[in-house]
């Protein structure tokens, strides 16, 4: 982890291909519009979320140390995150599913630490602090939600994606980045769009992948919770969105029951929701993923989940009915009468159990893949695996003997047993032989001059799951997104207009009293006409200083503006709403 970030016994818990994902926040880059920009969502949010929101928001609010005026500090907020047993990281933007979910799973919030422009201050598709820390932190400090939160991540991280799901993940990523890039050029947004549309209608049967991110999307991102007919509102995305927020309780916004269909629904992250399903309680949000996880993979095993693997043409496992693991990329079964007969990987490839490396079967042992026969012997009703000391010898499997093994499914393996591996309840889960011949039908598998044949033992595939057994046995250091965050070099203009934020700022928090408001706000008109925030800004100090004449001046330029800039204008008069409310507390 890089020195500049803080840690803590949460984060020191993190593997080192997660840790790979985190940079500093370099809190001192958010600027004085940043800070503005946070403060007026926060401010309407919390104003607006406090009747709409699900009861933990503002509870959570206060445990998780996100103030409402400033942009959180992570290193602050960790320090009270870990008496509730998480923490957080910064990220830069989208990181891949597995990533995200896998941080879940070790109780660590991933927050994407640059924040939206000005100019879309009520909705960005990418992800941001407003999204990440005001919208999932406070939820987390529910237990319940907690808890279903890192068994999301962790059944999350084990799906299994497809081929293109990746590249649709770089498709997101990158149209996210330009969406919310200032000076964007529009025909790239628009070929962007059209990419991310292109492989969404041609991505064939969902994946693992794209079937849990749809209940992560409906439940974690875009949640309700209590009754159809008054839903209550928990999705970071909707907790995050002073737009989608109040748009999402009306009725223009279909509501469901949320059940295991919600698995079926697609998404499009660029554009509002047109429905939402509602939870009852968060309780029953573990009874689906449960429901969901039972269709996995992970939990089935079998040919399907093997040739899932290989569709994925990623780093995978399969566990065996002795508890053996295989980890590597899948690229070979084969099947008789449709069932599994033999597996086989292509590259590194390293054998654990129980999440372990076996040792001395690493990927430099089985550098160019592995194969290995699955099922019963021909002929004997007894598995390999059940076979006690007494019955290995009675069928000559046994330490220099030469044998052939003949499985149902016609895979022949012929050659000298050098030794075995046996579990810790005494089951053999490999066998080692040299001079070995491995063949199907007139196929040869495996030829004495490759050297030493490892044959995994096992009557059945029990599991199969993204990523390695053991997260120590390859190399995963291995993320380059295709695209970065964009931030462009600050004009001098820009400069300016921050620096009247920031004097703004410091007279509001009484860090410099001598600061002339009216002399702001003329500069403000004068060279920054189309600016509101600071405008309001300038308009809440007024009114609490009796400065009528100035109050009166800001309201003016305020409805020029409306008129010049209609589509401002209605989160002027929320700010002013909002302004109104409380100097007249």
């Amino acid at each position: 982890m890089d020195n500049s970030i803080e840690s803590n016994n949460i984060l020191n818990r993190l593997p080192k291909h997660l840790r790979q994902f985190i940079k500093p926040q370099n809190y001192e880059d958010y600027s004085s519009i940043d800070q503005a920009v946070w403060r007026f969502v926060m401010r309407k949010n919390v104003d607006f979320l406090s009747k709409v929101a699900h009861k933990s928001y503002l509870d959570g609010l206060k445990q998780t140390g996100i103030s409402i005026d400033s942009i959180p500090n992570m290193y602050g907020m960790n320090r009270i995150l870990k008496d509730i047993g998480w923490a957080a990281v910064a990220v830069d933007g989208f990181i891949p599913p597995n990533a995200f979910m896998e941080f879940q799973a070790y109780n660590v919030l991933v927050i994407a630490s640059d924040i939206r422009q000005l100019e879309h201050i009520e909705y960005t598709p990418a992800p941001d602090i407003i999204h990440e820390g005001a919208g999932h932190a406070p939820i987390i400090a529910n237990p319940e939600y907690a808890e279903y939160l890192r068994r999301f991540g962790e059944i999350g991280c084990k799906a299994i994606s497809s081929a293109k799901d990746y590249e649709l993940y770089e498709a997101v990523r990158h149209l996210s980045i330009i969406k919310e890039a200032p000076d964007s050029n529009e025909d790239n947004i628009a070929s962007a769009e059209k990419k991310v549309e292109e492989l969404q209608k041609n991505m064939g049967e969902p994946s693992e992948m794209a079937l849990i991110r749809n209940l992560h999307w409906w439940t974690v991102e875009y949640g309700l919770i209590g009754t159809i007919e008054d839903p209550k509102i928990y999705g970071a995305g909707l907790l995050s969105s002073i737009g989608e927020s109040a748009w999402c309780l009306t009725d223009a916004v279909k509501k469901y029951p949320y059940t295991i269909e919600a698995t079926f629904k697609d998404f499009d992250i660029t554009k509002p929701q047109p429905q939402l399903y509602v939870t009852p309680d968060f309780a029953h949000l573990s009874l689906i993923l449960e429901e969901f996880a039972n269709t996995m993979a992970l939990r089935k095993g079998g040919l399907p989940g093997v040739k899932k693997l290989i569709n994925s043409q990623a780093l995978g496992t399969i566990e065996l009915s002795t508890g053996i693991q295989i980890s590597g990329v899948f690229n070979k079964v084969i099947e008789a009468n449709g069932t599994l007969i033999y597996i086989q990987t292509e590259g590194e490839t390293a054998l654990s159990y129980r999440e372990k490396e076996l040792v001395g079967h690493g990927i430099k042992a089985h550098k160019n893949g592995f194969g290995s026969p699955i099922g019963k012997l021909k002929g004997i009703n007894l598995a390999i695996e059940d076979m006690s000391p007494r019955d290995l010898s009675a069928y000559d499997i046994y330490e220099e003997k030469t044998i052939t093994l003949e499985f149902e499914g016609g895979i022949i393996v012929t050659g000298e047993i050098i030794t075995g591996k046996r579990n810790l309840q005494g089951k053999i889960i490999l066998i080692s032989f040299k001079n070995c011949t491995v063949k199907h039908n007139d196929t040869i598998l495996f030829k004495p001059e490759w050297g030493n044949y490892d044959m995994a033992v096992g009557k059945e595939v029990v599991s199969a799951f993204s990523g390695p057994a053991d997260l120590n046995s390859f190399d995963l250091i291995t993320h380059t997104p295709t695209s970065q965050t964009i931030h462009l070099k600050k004009s001098e203009k820009r400069f300016q207009l921050e620096t009247l934020y920031q004097q703004i700022r410091d007279y509001r928090e009484q860090k410099n009293n001598t600061i002339s408001r009216t002399k702001v706000l003329e500069e403000l008109i004068k060279n920054h006409p189309t600016d509101w925030l600071l405008v309001v800004e300038i308009y809440e100090l007024a009114l609490l200083g009796n400065e009528s004449v100035l109050a009166k001046n800001c309201m003016k330029h305020l409805e020029t503006i409306k008129q010049n800039k209609p589509q401002v204008g209605r989160l002027i008069d929320d700010g002013l709403e909002i302004v109104n409310q409380k100097t007249a507390v």
